[in-house]
């Protein structure tokens, strides 16, 4: 992954699952190891993202939880650029 702060992190992602316009589920292998899941709903035009994730355990998502909500909301505006130039 390249972050805003120019540095590149390693970064391993397997994708579990894809349904196409509906849901996509993501193990996350380096670091702290959950599972994304994201849920695609149309909604008048626009589109409702549920993100959740999924620690292996209580330990490894307390060790997480500093990070996520920063990292959460970069992808998640990436994410949406990305619907944005789609819809067009």
């Amino acid at each position: 992954m390249h972050g805003p702060d120019g540095v590149d992190y390693p970064n391993h992602d397997v994708f579990v699952e894809i349904e196409p316009q509906e849901r996509v589920l993501i193990d996350h292998l380096s670091g702290h190891k959950f599972r994304v899941t994201a849920a695609f709903e149309r909604l008048d035009g626009r589109t409702r993202v549920t993100f959740r994730q999924f620690f292996e355990n209580e330990e490894e998502f307390e060790q997480a939880k500093p990070i996520c909500k920063e990292a959460n909301e970069q992808q998640l505006d990436r994410l949406g650029k990305l619907l944005e130039e789609w819809a067009c």
